[in-house]
């Protein structure tokens, strides 16, 4: 009989024991995150935005492997059309038919409260960004749900510092007629009590998210503020294409009334420019934060759109720093850890720290007082710094049941 090898040798001894059948390790799964935008309808210019800024966050974090914890990364895409219905059917299907590990989303207020429930039911996180209505980490809130977005008493109360602290002021609103308009009135009613009681509010304006004729509207205000002593402002909170250029058509300041814009993107606030020294607050402005992952990021879009990246774009990037952050210390995608690992968590954003708040999930965060620029350089460069409004500043209610 011929002898046998030692190779076959130790094949017979490893078969007896069991182990040669024994599989090689399996790779890692693939870590899938579901990312959905309402890329279709009238904020489809934010959607645009966030999934940029989500990707070059991604790009960031894992310094272009695309890798995080020896996982691959892969983002699933969805559109949610901004219909509530099915931006939740499509969180359903993220969650069941396509086994992400979490989600983020999505750009409507009135899509994100509808997908809050099914985070619940299939106890996953999702991560809003960027819509911004109180009720998702307020009254509708559970504890699935973290928000990298500002909220509506975020804008209110910077919009409210940005005001003045002393002397007479009048203010009439104008916002539209759904939960972000309603919501940002009635906070920003609040942020004055708190931090401006100077400053009255003499007349709320809602109009249909598509109206093309203000005129009515502006009517309206002009008759509640002309005959008021000291300052007499219009405070604008608006989605979309913006009604600036139509109420300052009507010339408000025959009657000694001034217009306060709020912060919008890029394209938007090209419409300021013929308005210098026009004041309000603002989420991101590519220019206003010093760090190094927003010098990174205006680079890179410099180099790769030929313009700076905008108010949501530095948003999505958030909301990938916040993700990857929180898998890193969790040890993994457990729901239970993430949510132990992100409450109270810091995580690096373009807009310097944010922390997320562990009684409701809030991303605390800063945000910036600015002036219209009187000569611009150019359509990007609109707006000059006056204050950067610490989160101090901003004191926040708690609105949730927990």
């Amino acid at each position: 009989m011929q002898r046998m090898t030692k190779t076959a040798a130790l094949a017979v001894a490893l078969a007896a024991t069991g182990l040669l059948g024994m599989a090689a390790p399996a790779a890692a799964k693939d870590l899938k995150i579901a990312l959905i935008t309402s890329k279709t309808g009238p904020l489809e210019a934010y959607a645009k935005q966030t999934e940029t800024g989500f990707m070059m966050g991604l790009e960031y974090m894992t310094r272009g492997s695309m890798t995080w914890d020896g996982r691959k990364i892969q983002v699933i895409l969805k559109d949610d059309q901004l219909k509530p219905d099915l931006g939740k059917s499509l969180l359903e299907q993220a969650y069941s038919d396509d086994d992400v590990d979490l989600a983020v989303g999505t750009t409507g207020s009135g899509v994100a409260l509808a997908m809050l429930p099914v985070a619940e039911e299939y106890k996953k996180i999702l991560i809003v960004e960027p819509a911004v209505a109180d009720a998702i980490t307020g009254e509708k809130w559970n504890k699935y749900i973290f928000r990298t977005s500002r909220n509506s008493t975020q804008d209110a109360y910077a919009a409210a510092a940005a005001f003045p602290k002393e002397g007479e002021v009048h203010l009439a609103t104008l916002a539209q007629d759904y939960a972000f308009g309603r919501d940002g009135v009635k906070a920003l009613k609040e942020a004055l009590a708190a931090l401006r009681p100077n400053v009255k509010v003499d007349f709320e304006e809602y109009a249909p998210t598509q109206t093309a004729d203000f005129t009515a509207s502006a009517q309206r205000m002009f008759d509640a503020l002309k005959d008021k002593k000291g300052r007499k402002i219009i405070s604008i909170i608006w989605a979309g294409p913006h009604p600036l250029p139509k109420i300052a058509d009507l010339k408000p300041e025959r009657y000694g009334i001034e217009i306060a814009p709020g912060g919008n993107i890029l394209p938007v606030m090209k419409l300021y420019k013929p308005y210098p020294g026009m004041e309000g607050a603002i989420y991101y402005y590519y220019n206003f934060p010093k760090n190094p992952m927003n010098d990174w990021l205006v680079k890179e879009h410099m180099k790769r759109f030929n313009s700076p990246p905008d108010f949501f774009t530095a948003g999505g990037m958030a909301a990938a720093s916040a993700a990857l952050t929180a898998i890193k210390r969790a040890g993994g995608t457990s729901t239970d850890k993430l949510i132990a690992a992100m409450e109270g968590m810091a995580f690096d954003t373009p807009k310097g720290t944010m922390i997320f708040r562990k009684e409701d999930h809030q991303a605390m965060q800063q945000m910036y007082h600015f002036k219209v620029k009187a000569n611009g350089k150019n359509d990007f460069d609109l707006l000059d710094l006056v204050e950067t409004i610490p989160e101090s500043a901003m004191p926040l209610p708690i609105r949730n049941k927990r």
